[in-house]
Order: C-alpha cells, then structure tokens, then sequence
C-alpha cells in the first residue's frame, strides 16, 4: 500500500522537539516500530514521525486501518482524544488541543440544527397528524467540559484562549518552550505586538518584569474605594517576580486539582449508576 501524507494532518498536533525526535528515532533504531501506524484508507493519521524514521532507515512497520472514520473531522476529533490522552503534553498544548475539540463540536452542534430546522421548515404534516419530531440537535460545548477534557481549570482555558487570539507567534513560542508559565503570557499577551516582541526578545527575565508591570498598571487603575472583599484575587503589587510567578502557577495548580476532582465525582456517579442499572 502507498501510504498518503495529509499536510493538514501532519501539522495538525504539536511536532516534537529534536530532543524528542532523537529519543524516538534512537527507540526504534533499538527495538524496531512497536507500534502500528494509524491509517484512514490510505492517509497517515498516527505515526509521522515513526514513519519518517522507518523510511529513512529501511525499518519495517505495521498498519492498521481505522474504518470508523467518516470524514477529516472524524480524524481531527481522534488524533485529538488520542494525545489528550498521553501524558507527556504539556499543559498548553491540552488546551490548545481542547480548544480544538471545542471549534469542531461547536460546528457540528451549529450544522444539526441548521439541518433539523430545514427539515422543519420543509416538512409539513398530513392534517389531523401531529408534527414530526425534529432531530434532536447537538448541545454547544461548554468551557467546564473542554476544561474537563484537558484536565485543566476553566481559568488556564481561558488564559490560553486569549494567547491564541491576541499573543504574537514569538510570544506563542515562549509558552510552548516553558519560557514563561500560561498565566504570565496571557497577561503579556494584552500588550501591543512591538511590547510583546520586546519582552520575548529580552528572554525569561524581560517577559516576567512585562508580566509584572502589566499586573501593577491594573492595580493602579482601580478606584481607591474598592475594598478588599471585591478587589480580584491575584493583586502581586510590589511582590518579587518569581515570586509572584510561584503564586500563579500555585492557584493554577489548585484549579486544575479542582477541575480533576470534579471529573471523578461525575465518574464515580456514572459507575453508581451502570452498577445499580
């Protein structure tokens, strides 16, 4: 079989780093491809890079074909689940990934009940007969479940949600790279493009010291009477850097431990129910 390379799919999730590469490429040179590649008919959906490296050095490998796939959207949604569910990601490529998931379901929930409301409109029933029932339309995904989805808090989501609409690529780079924590970049990411590109330019230091400023420019802007029961959480003031830094990555922590906990009690719920079924 000719084996299809689908641009869209081949950069469709985070590629590794070369650090990674190397250590894949050195796994595969030692134990072979354990792992089979994932096919829809005849297109690459998992395993690039295994690929690259067994046709680069003449290693065999194995195929599966999943036939569950209807469409590329199908695929995405797949390749999607299917590193969530790795541990290796870091937490903003989840999110980013999740944000993903959200895109495409919220199209096809907008798509059904465009459909059922067509169908709707076009068919009218016999007189004396009640309506046909309208296809049951796709609920819109909600933050809480694209936040379950990443196992992150709904707070990080929407940190990585503004990264993505208002962060230049450079900054975008430093978050992937660790540079700076999603929390940071998201605050970084309100400043002007020339700012953004400065800070980035500037390495870890610069960013956090835009980070900070950002953070007390706000403070200043709050009216003086506003007491101390409505003034929002994360108020860093004149606090060090790295610190402050820690404090965010600490009530980041907290949250995702929230969200985690709220995903097994509806877990556990579920298994209640399937037992007692």
């Amino acid at each position: 079989m000719q084996i299809k390379i689908n641009d869209v799919l081949r950069s469709y999730i985070e590629p590794l780093t070369e650090s990674e590469y190397q250590a894949l490429e050195r796994s595969i040179l030692t134990e072979g491809c354990r792992d089979a590649l994932v096919l829809w008919e005849d297109v690459l959906v998992d395993g690039h890079n295994r690929y690259q490296i067994c046709q680069q050095h003449g290693i065999p490998f194995k195929v599966t074909e999943n036939t569950s796939f209807r469409n590329i959207e199908d695929v995405k949604l797949w390749m999607i689940d299917n590193n969530l569910g790795r541990r290796s990601i870091s937490d903003y490529q989840r999110g980013v990934l999740a944000l993903r998931k959200k895109e495409i379901m919220t199209a096809r929930a907008l798509e059904m009940a465009a459909e059922a409301a067509a169908e709707d409109a076009k068919i009218a029933p016999p007189e004396g007969e009640d309506a046909p029932k309208k296809p049951a339309a796709m609920p819109l995904v909600s933050r809480e479940e694209i936040a379950r989805a990443a196992r992150l808090s709904t707070a990080t989501i929407g940190q990585i949600e503004k990264i993505q609409k208002t962060a230049t690529p450079e900054l975008v780079e430093a978050v992937r790279a660790g540079t700076i924590s999603i929390n940071a970049a998201a605050t970084v990411a309100s400043l002007p493009e020339e700012q953004q590109l400065a800070a980035v330019a500037g390495g870890k230091k610069e960013l956090q010291k835009a980070a900070k400023e950002v953070r007390e420019l706000r403070a200043a802007s709050r009216p003086a009477k506003e007491s101390k029961e409505t003034r929002p959480a994360i108020d860093y003031g004149d606090v060090p850097t790295d610190v402050a830094e820690l404090r965010a990555e600490n009530i980041a922590l907290r949250e995702k431990n929230a969200a985690l906990l709220e995903e097994i009690t509806v877990l556990q719920r579920r298994i209640s129910e399937l037992v007692s079924a």
